[in-house]
């Protein structure tokens, strides 16, 4: 039997069973087939998915979020309700954070962006041909770093043998790192630490972006 007709002969039983005609059996059948929509409204979607969160810990985000508003550490703030996850779910520790994440961007307690202490991180990258060597003195040298990055106000936070450059800029501090790919092609990524709002994540995000592009652009022009 194909599953139209299995589903004829259900609308046929109810019909037999409550008197009601072909069209509202159907309807009804239909109905409870659905699958009841969650009325949870969700402030913001977290990093990550639903199928990737049930891979990990054995549940989705619902049952995750349901679980979280049951418990007392909610209001305990973030590490209260990691804890909680690790502890009294048996998840370890990286996955705890991500629950705990997830769970901040879904209920609105953590806007996109916004970190455990409540700035916002702002994170940039892109693949350009470049001198490495030479842009990681140019980031060191003051003067330098002037010409490179107009229009901003930096101070080098970072000693001269460090894996990363950390400058404080724009209210926050960035550290940039540099990873040669090949072919003369470095990754540079950028990450804005320490922001105080949401409108200064986009603000940075836009200047790490133009950065990003005229480096890539004035390199390949020499």
């Amino acid at each position: 039997m194909t599953k139209q007709e299995s589903f004829k002969a259900r609308v046929r039983a109810r019909m037999t069973t409550t008197g009601e005609r072909y069209h509202e059996a159907r309807r009804i059948l239909l109905q409870q087939a659905r699958p009841t929509p969650s009325a949870r409204v969700w402030v913001a979607v977290p990093d990550l998915s639903d199928e990737a969160i049930r891979a990990g810990t054995g549940r989705g985000w619902e049952d995750r979020c349901d679980l979280i508003d049951g418990c007392e550490a909610r209001t305990g703030g973030h590490q209260a309700i990691a804890t909680y996850v690790r502890d009294e779910h048996a998840i370890d520790a990286w996955w705890a954070q991500g629950v705990t994440v997830g769970y901040e961007r879904i209920t609105g307690l953590r806007l996109p962006h916004q970190m455990a202490d409540g700035t916002f991180t702002a994170n940039k990258s892109r693949t350009v041909t470049v001198d490495a060597t030479a842009l990681w003195r140019a980031l060191l040298e003051n003067e330098e770093r002037r010409h490179l990055l107009p229009d901003v106000e930096t101070v080098l936070r970072s000693r001269d043998t460090a894996k990363a450059i950390r400058l404080a800029i724009g209210g926050g501090v960035v550290t940039i790192t540099l990873e040669e790919v090949g072919s003369g092609r470095v990754k540079v990524v950028v990450e804005h630490k320490h922001l105080q709002s949401i409108r200064a994540v986009e603000e940075w995000k836009f200047y790490w972006n133009d950065w990003l592009e005229v480096l890539d652009d004035d390199t390949a022009k020499h």
